[in-house]
């Protein structure tokens, strides 16, 4: 009977007999930014709630993808004394051993009123974050794009890009050496429109054999059609032509699967896509949930549809 115990515990961490890991942890939280610092998974969503009650980041980090601890309130708006109301869509990266989180701040609907895309910094991890400029590092609307959802990547050059922007319009900007601003095209221009077909907001990149995957969510964040598509492209400024949606409701278990991240190990060719949905007992808007669930190639390198689960991923330590 000890000998059968430790064959199926050995099964279950395997991934054989799945456990139900999703969601991920407990907690209404949306936007899941998923990325891996060192020997640690990290995952840095907004606080699913009123946009008056929205006003910090917890993050969440772990060994395996399946055992999780909270770090609670890394950042609040008590820090960011520009930021009154509905923090969101956290994005970090690590550069020269500090942290740095954009967020957007405020929901601004036009260039009359303060608010946009902010940044902070720490030198650890889970914070303390402190704010990086005293004000929006992007505080107006650039070719139409409401300055939310932003994205930090590092391309192979060591350039790093800031992709972000709501309403339809998706723009990309060069950051600058302390992320204090932003380096011009060689056009002169600070914000070049990148947007694809159906973009609707929260955007995402990653390189893969060579190529510049690019992704975005689609839909209402509030409805049950919020999803995600992609497209893949030879430089990071695009253009990027729509190939497909690859992550979208399931009836049978969520709905509204969207604004997602992607975190490959970095030992493997594993794929895992962050991302939040809502259960199907609640009717909130703001009822979301972090879920994960493993991404898949082609032999054409294109995403194949992901399968939305309550099972979700199984144990996969870094060490």
């Amino acid at each position: 009977m000890k000998n059968l115990t430790i064959i199926l515990g050995m099964l279950c961490f395997s991934g054989i007999f799945a456990q139900n890991n999703n969601p991920v942890f407990p907690g209404w939280y949306a936007d899941p930014e998923g990325i891996v610092f060192d020997d640690q998974y990290w995952i840095y969503p907004t606080y699913s709630a009123p946009y008056d009650k929205q006003v910090f980041f917890d993050a969440f980090s772990s060994p395996d993808l399946v055992n999780w601890t909270k770090h609670e309130k890394v950042i609040d708006t008590a820090a960011i004394k520009w930021a009154k109301r509905a923090v969101w869509a956290p994005s970090i990266i690590k550069k020269e051993n500090k942290y740095y989180l954009f967020f957007g701040a405020n929901d601004i609907q036009s260039d009359d009123e303060l608010g946009g895309i902010g940044v902070a910094v720490a030198e650890d991890p889970e914070g303390p974050y402190k704010d990086h400029l005293g004000k929006p590092l992007i505080g107006k609307f650039h070719n139409g794009a409401q300055p939310i959802d932003q994205f930090c990547f590092r391309d192979k050059d060591g350039q790093y890009y800031l992709y972000y922007g709501g309403w339809g319009h998706c723009n990309v900007a060069k950051l600058n050496e302390d992320f204090t601003g932003f380096i011009p095209f060689e056009d002169g221009t600070i914000f070049k429109e990148v947007t694809p077909e159906g973009y609707v907001e929260g955007p995402f990149m990653f390189i893969k054999d060579g190529k510049y995957y690019f992704m975005w969510s689609e839909g209402g964040w509030t409805g049950p059609d919020y999803s995600v598509a992609y497209a893949i492209a030879d430089s990071p400024l695009g253009p990027f032509k729509r190939i497909d949606k690859i992550l979208q409701q399931d009836k049978d278990i969520a709905t509204g699967a969207g604004h997602h991240s992607v975190i490959k190990h970095p030992k493997d060719n594993d794929y895992y896509i962050v991302y939040h949905r809502r259960p199907l007992t609640e009717t909130d808007g703001n009822s979301r949930e972090t879920c994960i669930d493993v991404m898949e190639f082609d032999s054409n390198g294109h995403i194949k549809p992901v399968k939305i689960t309550k099972e979700g991923v199984a144990a996969h330590p870094l060490k």
